[in-house]
């Protein structure tokens, strides 16, 4: 669902529906200069706010990715992709650029050496038919740490996938 709005510089996160606060990012894209985006995620509601800019909205629980990319008239400035779980009021988060207020951080790269991989893997993910929103978080923590240690990314699996599935039935 796709929604027209004022555009000012700051919007408190909404409420969805059933009142839940929803978390909300911020997304631009200044042709060859800033782009954040989302590589994937289920989102709750978005708001164009003007030719660049929106809001995309997700409900508590929701996995997303965000990439922030920038530059000058030099070349690459910022380059990073980080793997989010909104978290639901009252839960404890960590504040991220653009992300209001902010989330669980599963995975958090920066350069463009790192990030790569990353898109790689998420690439990887929907190759075995897999929406990377619904994958085991603990994958996601796991790529980032073989990453920040310089290990090579292990795959994510389809028998990974269905363990990450029955763990989570028996919580639900």
């Amino acid at each position: 669902m796709t929604e027209r709005a004022p555009s000012p510089d700051r919007l408190p996160p909404r409420p969805n529906g059933d009142g839940a606060a929803l978390t909300e990012v911020e997304l631009t894209w200044v042709e060859k200069k800033i782009e954040r985006w989302l590589r994937f995620g289920r989102r709750a509601r978005e708001t164009i706010l003007d030719r660049r800019r929106s809001l995309a909205a997700f409900a508590p629980g929701e996995v997303f990715a965000f990439v922030r990319w920038a530059s000058n008239d030099f070349g690459t400035v910022v380059s990073r992709l980080d793997i989010v779980r909104a978290v639901p009021p009252g839960e404890a988060f960590q504040t991220l650029p653009f992300v209001r207020p902010g989330g669980e951080i599963l995975l958090r790269v920066s350069g463009w050496a790192k990030v790569e991989p990353v898109l790689q893997a998420i690439d990887a993910v929907e190759a075995l038919g897999i929406d990377p929103a619904d994958v085991a978080p603990a994958f996601w923590r796991r790529l980032h740490n073989r990453l920040a240690a310089g290990f090579e990314p292990g795959a994510y699996t389809r028998e990974q996938h269905r363990a990450w599935l029955k763990r989570r039935s028996l919580v639900a």
